[in-house]
């Protein structure tokens, strides 16, 4: 091993974006935040968009920062962002249009409209993929529908880290850890399923080669280069889907017998698989497919996450009351527990607006107490996603025939004691909570591997579990929690 060397992670989440330097002294790696930025949806003319063109130039003020202070220590650079989402570049690599937002309800009626032309148990088949109205299949076929121009003029689809990428370097590609999340891959094949996607009349010039996690894009180049002051910094491909890169950055210490929850604004669970498991239960239980770090497949279901808690908070502030996650994480402490339950996946709880009174409605729909405080609000959502976790982990484990009983959070969600400790009890497992960055960590080992300074993931995950120490939760027995799953079950049975 060498001195010491720096990576540069740059995380984009759907709340804040953040350019990470990581210090890797040949036995551990430390990581700094050097630039946090907010992010966020942007309405206009009722679409939501995200300001993608303000998020990068964020990124460059964040690798100029990198720069200045680092200066020629700098090793490479990898970008992850969220999924599905994405922009088109026309033929001389002009943005046309603002991206749109995965929640913007344009693409509701386009699933019908899909399984008119491919059953929905084909499409499952052929992608792997769970046909959920944020996935970038049906945003392409709601710009097909409404004949836009953007979709028209297309060159280039760029998902927003490919996008970035392109605009650091000049160099233009799809890496296939994001591209898999689309609903557009073929799993058998690893490639852009055109056979499907020319049956439901889409165009298919402008998806692009398929980049592999570790890919060597190019060096920063051109403005980007002035901007930063950099000269020849490698950029190259990581898990650029970040859950991808967060399950990457799971300490699991030679372990191949776990589960992993990537907590966030969504919770996604699932375990790591050899190979995809498209099979009608799969489907109908709600797990999806997605590819990994070095071939293999996250098999894994999307969990509403922290989604209800943030619009929660964004309502209250938009009503004059603003809180931050410690005071509303204490409020749900210090409230009535299983006050009632609802299920999180619920589609009323998918899109923006007055959570509170969604989540008021449905514990009336499903004849329960309504909450009647905000700490009971918030401690129903919070009990509502420990329940979910523990469906899921079932039927995971009779889907696998994994024991399954180490649960590896990773993400922010795991700066939330308490959902932590509610997500032990629920589910009867060990919860082992860190680290926090593991999405800029996962990133960083790709980059680690791509550029010869380790051999390999697992040696990577060995780094991860000698430079965090993680937060242990032991489950507690309790009937409470028993009592609760079984009403969570009788209520939304025909949930998964």
């Amino acid at each position: 091993m060498n001195s010491k060397k720096t990576y540069i992670a740059v995380d984009l989440g759907a709340e804040s974006g953040r350019v990470l330097a990581a210090d890797f002294d040949g036995r551990a790696l430390s990581l700094r935040v050097i630039h946090a930025f907010a992010n966020g949806p942007v309405v206009l003319n009722g679409s939501i968009h995200w300001n993608t063109v303000g998020l990068y130039n964020e990124i460059l003020t964040g690798l100029a920062m990198a720069q200045a202070e680092y200066g020629k220590s700098l090793e490479s650079l990898g970008v992850d962002s969220w999924g599905l989402d994405y922009g088109h570049l026309d033929e001389k690599g002009n943005l046309l249009g603002m991206p749109y937002h995965y929640r913007d309800e344009r693409t509701l009626p386009m699933l019908d409209l899909v399984h008119q032309k491919v059953n929905r148990k084909e499409s499952y088949a052929r992608t792997g993929i769970q046909p959920l109205f944020i996935n970038t299949l049906f945003q392409l076929m709601a710009e097909r529908e409404a004949d836009q121009s953007c979709m028209k003029n297309s060159d280039r689809m760029l998902f927003t880290p490919d996008l970035i990428n392109f605009w650091l370097t000049g160099e233009k590609g799809n890496e296939i850890t994001m591209a898999s999340t689309s609903q557009m891959l073929n799993q058998e094949t690893r490639k852009w399923d055109f056979e499907f996607l020319e049956r439901l009349g889409l165009p298919t010039g402008f998806l692009g080669q398929l980049w592999e996690p570790g890919h060597h894009v190019g060096s920063v180049q051109g403005a980007a280069k002035d901007k930063i002051q950099c000269n020849n910094l490698p950029v190259y491909t990581v898990g650029s889907h970040d859950t991808a890169s967060a399950v990457a950055g799971v300490p699991a210490d030679g372990q191949s017998d776990f589960a992993y929850l990537s907590s966030g604004t969504w919770s996604l669970m699932g375990v790591e698989n050899e190979k995809p498991l498209c099979d009608p239960l799969s489907e109908k239980l709600g797990f999806t497919n997605e590819f990994g770090i070095g071939g293999d497949i996250r098999y894994l279901k999307n969990i509403s996450g922290l989604w209800v808690v943030q619009e929660c908070r964004r309502y209250w502030k938009s009503m004059g009351e603003e809180f931050n996650y410690d005071q509303l994480t204490h409020m749900a402490r210090e409230a009535k527990p299983f006050v009632a339950t609802i299920d999180v996946d619920d589609p009323i709880f998918s899109s923006m607006g007055d959570m509170p009174s969604k989540i008021d409605r449905k514990c009336k729909e499903s004849r329960q107490p309504s909450p009647s405080s905000k700490n009971e609000t918030i401690r129903v959502a919070l009990e509502g996603l420990a329940l979910k976790y523990r469906q899921v982990l079932e039927n995971l484990r009779n889907q696998t025939g994994k024991s399954l009983q180490t649960l590896h959070i990773v993400g922010g969600g795991t700066q939330n004691e308490l959902l932590n400790q509610m997500t032990a009890d629920s589910t009867g497992c060990e919860v082992v909570a860190g680290p926090v960055e593991a999405t800029s960590v996962g990133n960083v080992l790709v980059q680690m591997m791509a550029t010869g300074e380790i051999s390999s993931l697992a040696e990577g995950r060995q780094i991860v579990s000698d430079s965090f120490e993680p937060q242990r939760y032991t489950p507690h027995s309790s009937a409470a929690w028993d009592e609760a799953y079984e009403k969570m079950k009788s209520l939304f049975s025909r949930r998964t």
